[in-house]
């Protein structure tokens, strides 16, 4: 695919007094598109693309703050999400309507802001890669910490295990860009996946791994806790899940930016869940999300 085609997603309306559940996780430290002035409500449209290198810082410090202080080469599995560009999309803000000529699509490449990136890794396949390694080393220490011994143990034969192949599904974004835009990127991304596969490339997947974030409001004066996904949808694929596990990340964030925080009088603690979502429920699971956002 090349770096000037275009994905078109829906254009988003955002509502500057609809409360993002992790709106005061990414306030001081993630760029805004600019939503609203005042009261007023502001359409932005997006699109998305094939990621290309000038990409490659943006995606990288999503992903940085995905996996905070972990020891993953951030910057090299960027380098291997863009060298598979026929596989997922980043998320821009479309500059205008107008018709542009190639230079100047490009001058908008390298100009633009990276907003969001969905795509999928081959655990399996690109495991002897620097950042895969890590990242592999990194699921199975934590699930060793903090989850059950089953689930451990499920964990540890599906990444020692190369067939049948698992992937790490990447769907990250800026706060306050809607949720409905999930759905067509996932869209994207299932298309994309069937056409790699029908040109025999590695990515039959049979597990697909998803790192999510989210808040918890600790249980408090009889009230229990309440949980916050930092993406909407990732509340449903929590439901849908084969098996998960989940883990506080209070020790690795920066006090005052995205650590704990309070709600009125309650602790907002940040955690990451992984999920193993089964691939072939891929299609399935993004028209329950369509419905899931649109409260269908």
């Amino acid at each position: 695919m090349s770096a000037s085609k275009q994905k078109k997603l829906n254009e988003m309306e955002v509502d500057p007094n609809e409360e993002d559940s992790s709106s005061s996780e990414d306030d001081d430290d993630e760029p805004h598109p600019e939503a609203y002035r005042g009261n007023e409500e502001v359409q932005i449209d997006f699109e998305g693309r094939a990621p290309v290198d000038p990409d490659a810082q943006g995606i990288s410090q999503l992903l940085q703050r995905l996996f905070l202080r972990a020891h993953i080469n951030c910057n090299q599995m960027a380098d291997l999400i863009i060298a598979q560009n026929y596989v997922g999309s980043v998320i821009c803000q479309c500059e205008d309507d107008e018709p542009e000529s190639e230079t100047d699509d490009d001058n908008m490449v390298e100009d633009g802001t990276v907003f969001g990136i969905t795509s999928v890794l081959n655990l399996s396949a690109k495991k002897d890669q620097p950042s895969i390694a890590q990242l592999r080393t990194y699921l199975l220490d934590r699930a060793k910490a903090h989850a059950p011994g089953a689930v451990h143990d499920q964990l540890k034969a599906i990444l020692e295990n190369d067939q049948p192949q698992t992937g790490f599904l990447v769907n990250e974004r800026f706060i306050n860009i809607p949720a409905q835009i999930s759905v067509p990127l996932l869209q994207n991304l299932q298309q994309e996946i069937e056409a790699a596969k029908a040109k025999k490339m590695k990515f039959d997947f049979d597990t697909l791994l998803l790192l999510v974030k989210f808040y918890r409001k600790e249980a408090k004066k009889g009230k229990p806790a309440e949980d916050n996904y930092t993406n909407a949808e990732d509340e449903l694929l929590s439901e849908r899940a084969k098996f998960s596990f989940e883990y506080s990340v209070a020790s690795e964030t920066d006090s005052g930016m995205s650590g704990d925080w309070l709600e009125g009088d309650a602790v907002m603690t940040p955690y990451r869940k992984l999920l193993a979502l089964d691939a072939k429920q891929l299609p399935q699971l993004t028209k329950d999300i369509e419905c899931f956002i649109n409260g269908e």
